[in-house]
């Protein structure tokens, strides 16, 4: 008998057996935390929505205030040459 025919077998009486006792209070305890991670996976993505704003304004001003596609001007003159 190989090592698949064993476990299917094992499986296969562990289903025709009697099936266990799921414990009292299991489901209310499993949908109570379900709903926990629900409410925080939501809490966590609109506080990250929030600081995505918050860095599209601040990157707005900022590029309102110092127009950085204007060049600076230059502070010294080209030098001269052909004199």
């Amino acid at each position: 008998m190989s090592l698949s025919e064993r476990k299917e077998d094992e499986v296969r009486r562990l289903l025709a057996g009697p099936l266990p006792s799921v414990p009292p209070g299991l489901v209310t305890e499993a949908t109570a935390r379900g709903e926990r991670l629900l409410r925080r996976q939501r809490a966590v993505r609109r506080v990250l929505w929030l600081l995505f704003c918050v860095a599209v304004v601040a990157f707005t001003v900022w590029a309102a205030v110092e127009q950085p596609w204007i060049r600076p001007p230059a502070e010294t003159t080209p030098p001269l040459q052909g004199w």
